[in-house]
């Protein structure tokens, strides 16, 4: 006799079908598991026997056989645990309910409870689509997955509940979807109106949050660069729906999603200056993870200390940034995860911090300044669009009564921007100002007479690279879409170049 039931694998960020076999013939009490299994899922085999026996079913005896197909995929982590149980009690009489059209996923306890597993999401979204009417999954994962609609979600605690269930003992009704439930925290929001002074480098964020540009600040300790940098997300359009969906299923694979539901509020991650190249691009010696540039994904990507990383770790994030996605090949692996981010990074312009500050006496060197800022590649400091300054805040600005403008209002003109955007890009694959390819430049980057002047003798005597010449273009673009504004002005070029010379400052003159 040989029954079947229905689980999934993860390849990347999506899943695919796995048919669960098992077959019990007379012999010698055994288990075989075949399929290509890792050793997580041959443990199961352990799990299983001791869950059922806690839970008082008894085995006959007999030669059991396992299979996970498709059988030349390697098989990873503890999810197969309940399809297998199913199939053992099927087997062995205890379940004889009909569980075609039915899928299983979850890891056991010794003692027969379910334990929440990654990557639930892009399983369901998959069951979904190959027909799956019921999907049965451990009750801490049941909320993620009820987000899906067309398909009903079961969340079941233990095995005892699950046979309840399918012998019809026991009516539980599927969760209902709750897909907007993980928001920001109700404590402390960071917002725009809690940063005082620092004009120029708010405008700098706004300009970056309309046209989704990469930026650099450059300033002293204490002037308020991660302050800006965390308040980022709260002038970011909203989400679409299919933002979160492709948000959430990367969090869920790497077992980091937080709370329940959908993630409806950008991702801001922060890693630290140690991380290595595999923490921040994704990879790892057995499953493939994601690193933090995918999760970050359709969010914010905030470095810290810019020349502390390793160049290594940085020199991953080249290829990303440009692309949107990353592709990571391991031994018999290959995975693609999208990273669509914007990159802000701060840095100080030395290494006692000092370098420029009118009120702190820098003690470096020249050449210990030189070999600090080239820590960063050239290459990579291109691919940053803006480069902003953030001078030291005086103190009359943080005893000031006035009221700073608050994010909700900064996010407006993003909105504004960014609907003009759409509009424009509508039969584009283009999303936003900073993805402009370079054949989209004639027709979507229209600047007029004097503009071209004023850009053409910048390009010249700040020897701009090609690359350099498209950011600056890209950000005019930007600015003239906040001012409403379809053709591009030497006004708007003249303040684009302003966030572009920043670096030849501190590479070519250090002191």
């Amino acid at each position: 006799m040989v029954v079947t039931t229905i689980s999934f694998g993860l390849n990347g960020i999506d899943a695919y079908k796995v048919e669960v076999e098992a077959s019990a013939r007379a012999g010698i009490p055994s288990f075989d598991l075949v399929g290509l299994p890792d050793a997580a899922v041959k443990e199961s085999l352990d799990r299983v026997r001791s869950a059922l026996s806690n839970c008082g079913c008894k085995l006959p005896s007999a030669h059991f056989i396992f299979n996970l197909a498709p059988a030349d995929i390697k098989k990873e982590g503890p999810i197969y645990d309940l399809p297998i149980t199913v199939n053992l009690m099927r087997l062995a009489g205890y379940i004889t309910a009909d569980v075609s059209g039915c899928a299983f996923i979850g890891e056991l306890s010794l003692s027969g409870d379910l334990r929440g597993v990654n990557g639930v999401l892009p399983m369901v979204i998959k069951a979904r689509e190959i027909g799956v009417k019921k999907i049965y999954v451990p009750h801490q994962n049941a909320r993620e997955a009820s987000v899906i609609e067309g398909i009903e979600v079961y969340p079941v605690k233990s095995i005892r509940q699950l046979k309840t269930i399918l012998d019809g003992e026991l009516c539980l009704e599927p969760i209902k979807a709750e897909r907007f439930s993980n928001k920001l925290s109700e404590g402390f929001v960071p917002d725009f109106s809690q940063v005082k002074g620092q004009l120029e480098a708010k405008r700098a964020m706004e300009i970056a949050a309309a046209g989704g540009h990469n930026i650099l600040l450059i300033g002293p300790p204490g002037s308020g660069k991660s302050m800006l940098a965390k308040r980022l997300p709260s002038i970011l359009p909203d989400m679409t729906f299919d933002e979160m969906i492709e948000t959430t299923k990367i969090h869920s694979i790497s077992g980091v999603l937080r709370g329940d539901g959908l993630i409806s509020s950008r991702p801001f991650r922060a890693p630290h200056h140690t991380v290595t190249s595999v923490g921040l691009g994704g990879g790892g010696s057995g499953t493939i993870h994601p690193g933090e540039v995918s999760l970050a994904h359709n969010g914010v990507l905030f470095l810290d200390e810019l020349p502390e990383f390793r160049r290594s770790s940085l020199e991953v994030l080249r290829q990303p940034i440009e692309d949107g996605t990353i592709s990571i090949s391991r031994s018999g692996q290959n995975c693609t995860y999208p990273c669509t981010i914007m990159v802000v990074a701060a840095m100080n312009p030395c290494p006692c911090g000092y370098f420029g500050d009118p009120k702190h006496t820098c003690t470096c060197s020249e050449s210990k300044i030189s070999r600090y800022l080239n820590r960063v590649s050239g290459p990579l400091l291109d691919r940053f669009d803006i480069h902003v300054e953030v001078p030291p805040v005086e103190f009359e600005e943080l005893r000031t009564e006035e009221k700073s403008e608050p994010s909700s209002e900064i996010k407006k003109r993003v909105d504004a921007a960014r609907k003009l955007q759409r509009s424009r890009f509508k039969d584009s694959k283009t999303t936003c100002n900073a993805k402009i390819n370079a054949g989209e430049f004639e027709k979507f980057c229209r600047i007029d007479e004097e503009a071209e002047k004023t850009l053409k003798l910048a390009f010249e005597r700040l020897s701009f690279t090609a690359r350099a010449y498209d950011r600056v273009l890209k950000v005019a673009r930007t600015i003239a879409d906040l001012d409403g504004e379809e053709l591009i002005r030497s006004k708007h070029v003249l303040e684009a170049i302003q966030y572009r010379s920043l670096d030849r400052k501190y590479w070519s003159s250090p002191r």
